[in-house]
């Protein structure tokens, strides 16, 4: 069964910094990419980053930008996003998301690609 979980969201105040962790699990597929969501309230959800396993290569939203950055512990199937310099518009309940056997990964993918998806995680900044 394939199941992926976030951790390691929380309540901080803007310019602090948060590292949320996305392990995934039950899959065989060498190729994959995971991908950072987050909706907040009355918003729709929006991609914040993604990662591809065949090359590494990352991707961001221009709203996070030079302040977040996504890494992977490939040895663990676990991808981590490091959000700095956080700010009160960063709150909203973000997402973990897997796309199994892709190879080629040439921008944010869009949420209906994705296969498997995490329970969310809340980040909620205060000023």
């Amino acid at each position: 069964e394939v199941q992926v979980v976030e951790s390691g969201g929380g309540k901080v105040q803007a310019g602090g910094s948060l590292r949320l962790s996305c392990a995934a699990s039950g899959f065989t597929f060498d190729d994959y990419a995971i991908g950072w969501f987050r909706q907040a309230p009355g918003k729709e959800r929006e991609g914040v980053s993604c990662i591809s396993s065949s090359d590494g290569s990352t991707y961001y939203a221009d709203s996070v930008k030079g302040r977040f950055t996504i890494s992977s512990d490939d040895a663990k199937n676990t991808v981590y996003l490091q959000m700095n310099s956080l700010k009160p518009e960063d709150t909203a309940v973000y997402y973990c998301a897997l796309l199994l056997d892709v190879r080629v990964v040439a921008g944010l993918v869009p949420d209906y690609e994705y296969d498997y998806w995490g329970q969310g995680t809340q980040v909620t900044v205060s000023s």
